[in-house]
């Protein structure tokens, strides 16, 4: 017969907010936490929308006792078990202090908190920390922004519809929600973006939000970690993956701690970036596959031991004391390789210029786009048509959150660029090893003939055989090009300059591999169409065909900037 438990479990622990509303928390304890001096344990705090008696939060909960924590896995305001209502990330921060405080008064309690989790449950961990608890030691979160207007509603000014649809409308009840429609592309072409959820039989207030209130609205305020960075004291351990959507504020997270935290220890935070997708893998260890491509063992990472190595270290051990390795552990693609770093963007970069050439024709691979470093002559326009109707289809990339429906990560590349709107500019084959470590811009010299349209970039590594892998991209919605908080729509056929943030990267194009920039005007299910009519995105439902040019000459020198690391540096 199997001796007794060594956990005791406490199931529907009702925690009382400030505003009176009463959150449901399990509760897991090591055997005989609390029952006498000293036997008082340190906690880790968990925050879920997604249903704290899970498989997965129940397993987890119970390593985290057999080790010597109490795990305190609660259901979020208005999911499950917790009473309220539910809106993504406004009750957060408040929500998150109170059961703090809650956690720190019970009897098993030594009053030391780290939290943890995954996406949402990261997003929980940034929102509470804004406020301070003092009783809140560490932090681990996982794949998640601080910002949500730039970092998931609106990237460069364009709704980014995919994950928006996937997740919004799945979280749009108490419990977990079943879509019951059986052609999500065709949902997500729904126009105007206004009548998705009514489609999809839902009333969404909080999707209403997100396609209207402007960038100056107090919502979007409210829910920025980023001004409150000074005011967090407990260190983080940042972990997310290259082909994450919240893959460059990580980097975020860990320099604003780093550089601005409230303490010796916030300003000891860590990250961690792998060759992942949103996904990070299993409860033992990250998966070496992403999308087409196997990365090898070296990108299998026992996530929750590094972790627990963390909550050790800050709950348990040395804290400030303990010697501090290098803050950033980043897996360099294409040499699948792990390089331990100091800074982010790395110091000794070589912010290199490659530019765009061609005789007017870079339309698909076919095409006669160049890149290089060579600087632009007289160059002709390249030019193209950007129909709404067939918007170029979304292959990889930074995706989230069903990987069956919009598929993430590294994906041959091929299919897109055959498109004749699909620009395509590439080196020749490489000489030597190119190592390109950082965050990849696009400055971008273009013209269209309507009020406004959107300008796409993807940066894609070329191998010997032809097969195209995509690194990073990015997107700019024409009027937010000078910033989300000043809208100002086009004069038909002016040329414009846009930067566009193709977003970050660590990988090395072998010696005989090229480098390519894809350049066109949409990426859809990811990120809405552009109707290019100027009209309001969210009502707008007439599609208007537009007439692209990318200008590459000596009064426009569109280029692509690399952040090269020199050779043996």
């Amino acid at each position: 017969m199997p001796g007794p438990s060594a956990v005791q479990v406490r199931i529907d622990q009702r925690v009382r907010m400030r505003d009176g509303v009463h959150l449901s928390a399990d509760v897991y304890l090591p055997r005989g936490a609390g029952a006498a001096p000293g036997s008082r344990v340190p906690t880790v705090l968990i925050r879920t929308p997604y249903n704290n008696a899970s498989t997965q939060n129940i397993r987890k909960a119970r390593a985290l006792a057999d080790a010597g924590y109490a795990c305190v896995l609660q259901d979020v305001r208005g999911r499950w078990d917790s009473d309220g209502a539910w809106t993504p990330f406004t009750a957060e921060p408040e929500d998150g202090y109170d059961t703090q405080a809650w956690v720190a008064a019970q009897p098993w309690s030594n009053g030391r908190i780290g939290m943890s989790g995954r996406s949402y449950l990261g997003a929980v961990q940034w929102l509470s920390a804004s406020r301070a608890n003092p009783h809140l030691t560490c932090l681990a979160p996982q794949s998640i922004c601080v910002d949500y207007l730039t970092g998931l509603v609106r990237p460069g000014g364009a709704f980014q519809l995919g994950v928006l649809v996937n997740w919004g409308l799945r979280v749009a009840g108490r419990t977990a929600q079943t879509i019951d429609f059986e052609n999500w592309t065709e949902l997500c072409r729904t126009l105007p973006l206004d009548d998705i959820p009514r489609r999809a039989g839902r009333d969404l207030a909080f999707w209403r939000d997100w396609l209207h209130l402007p960038a100056a609205d107090p919502y979007w305020a409210s829910i920025d970690t980023r001004p409150h960075w000074g005011s967090i004291t407990a260190p983080a351990f940042v972990m997310g993956g290259w082909y994450d959507l919240y893959a460059p504020q990580a980097f975020d997270q860990v320099n604003g701690l780093r550089r601005h935290g409230g303490s010796a220890a916030a300003r000891q935070s860590r990250l961690i970036m792998g060759p992942w997708p949103h996904h990070l893998g299993s409860d033992l260890e990250s998966s070496p596959r992403t999308g087409d491509i196997d990365f090898g063992a070296r990108a299998a990472v026992n996530v929750n031991a590094l972790e627990r190595a963390w909550f050790d270290r800050w709950l348990k051990g040395g804290g400030a004391n303990a010697p501090e390795p290098p803050p950033l552990r980043l897996f360099v693609m294409g040499v699948n390789q792990w390089r331990d770093e100091r800074e982010w963007p790395l110091a000794r970069t070589d912010w290199q210029r490659w530019r765009l050439h061609s005789g007017g024709q870079a339309n698909s691979a076919r095409g006669d786009g160049e890149l290089s470093t060579h600087a632009p002559g007289g160059e002709p326009a390249d030019t193209f048509v950007y129909d709404p109707n067939f918007p170029v289809q979304t292959l990889g990339g930074a995706n989230c959150c069903s990987p069956h429906i919009e598929p993430w990560g590294p994906y041959d590349q091929r299919p897109v660029e055959a498109r004749s709107d699909v620009l395509c500019y590439t080196s020749a084959p490489l000489e030597a090893d190119l190592e390109v470590v950082g965050p990849v811009t696009l400055t971008l010299y273009a013209a269209t003939d309507g009020l406004d349209t959107d300008w796409t970039a993807k940066l894609v590594d070329v191998s010997p055989t032809g097969y195209a892998m995509n690194l990073c991209d990015g997107i700019v919605r024409a009027r937010y090009r000078q910033g989300q908080d000043r809208a100002q729509l086009l004069t038909p056929g002016a040329v414009e300059a846009y930067e566009i943030d193709v977003g970050v990267t660590a990988n090395v194009f072998r010696r005989g591999h090229r480098i390519r920039l894809e350049v066109s005007s949409s990426n859809f299910p990811r990120f809405d169409r552009n109707l290019n009519t100027g009209a309001d995105p969210a009502s707008d439902a007439e599609i208007r065909v537009a007439r692209q040019r990318v200008l590459h000459d000596r009064a426009h020198p569109s280029h692509l900037t690399l952040p090269v690391i020199p050779p043996g540096s």
